[in-house]
């Protein structure tokens, strides 16, 4: 499949004919816009957007991408991602960056000692955790990959109180992946059985929509201290390989943040306390 094309398509179809002007009526039966539509708003040929949605037209113009970028309601981290797809180059397979985390980093997780914290790789698989994030999950973090867990057990359905938007979050994510490195035979296998095992994540998938999270509300369910809402902030690492460091905090003086402390507590033995369903 051509990623750019189904990515076209899938924006294409996303977009109200209202929202840019055009009046629809009964007889519509396209979902979204029409090719020609696109085309026009776009200022490209009919017949040259018609190509591009069915690949075989090749490395359009950044401003022709800019220009589709308007015509199709792209947010920033949708155009980059545009772009990333057409400009893909014709070459030998690079190498995959490999994530290993800095002892100074893995200090840093240790020094977290309030919240929840993790490294978590371009795949989403964890990294490194801290103690607090172990007690959290009622388990080793380390070496869990969080688009299995989201998808494929029942215990991290129990654990995310907000599932369907954590599975929106972990789709994204692992899409935008896949532009950045489309020669991760690892990424594209975890992608094929998640496709396998889970019938929303083929849904979801097949929308190809991409997403980055910066920072926003993360709530859990814990069998020991109930009901979790934290604050996650994700920090990018500058250093290519998609590792970014989550920690996840509650403000002082809130339940959140007592619960967490308690949680700690359950946990002084140096035992993972169990959460919902494990």
């Amino acid at each position: 499949m051509d990623d750019l094309a189904d990515f076209l398509r899938t924006r294409r179809a996303r977009v109200l004919p209202e929202s840019v002007g055009i009046r629809a009526d009964a007889r519509r039966r396209v979902s979204g816009l029409r090719r020609e539509e696109v085309a026009h708003l776009s200022g490209v040929s009919v017949d040259y957007y018609v190509r591009l949605e069915q690949g075989r037209a090749r490395r359009p113009s950044a401003q022709v991408l800019d220009a589709l970028a308007r015509a199709l309601d792209l947010d920033e981290v949708e155009r980059e991602h545009l772009h990333r797809l057409a400009h893909r180059p014709e070459r030998a397979p690079r190498r995959v960056p490999v994530a290993r985390p800095r002892p100074e980093l893995l200090r840093v997780l240790e020094l977290v000692a309030d919240a929840p914290a993790f490294l978590i790789d371009h795949r989403l698989t964890v990294l490194a955790a801290n103690r607090l994030a172990d007690l959290l999950y009622g388990r080793r973090v380390q070496g869990l990959n969080l688009a299995r867990h989201v998808f494929l057990s029942e215990e991290g359905r129990a654990l995310f109180a907000d599932w369907e938007g954590c599975t929106l979050d972990a789709v994204g994510h692992l899409r935008l992946s896949a532009g950045r490195y489309p020669d991760d035979p690892e990424l594209a296998s975890l992608i094929g059985e998640l496709a396998m095992g889970s019938t929303r994540f083929r849904r979801l998938w097949a929308r190809a929509d991409v997403r980055t999270r910066t920072h926003g509300r993360k709530a859990y369910h814990h069998a020991a201290v109930g009901r979790l809402e934290l604050h996650q902030e994700n920090f990018a690492l500058p250093d290519g390989t998609g590792t970014e460091l989550i920690v996840q905090s509650a403000a002082p003086g809130t339940a959140a943040h007592d619960s967490l402390r308690l949680l700690a507590s359950l946990g002084a033995t140096g035992d993972p306390v169990p959460s919902d369903t494990v």
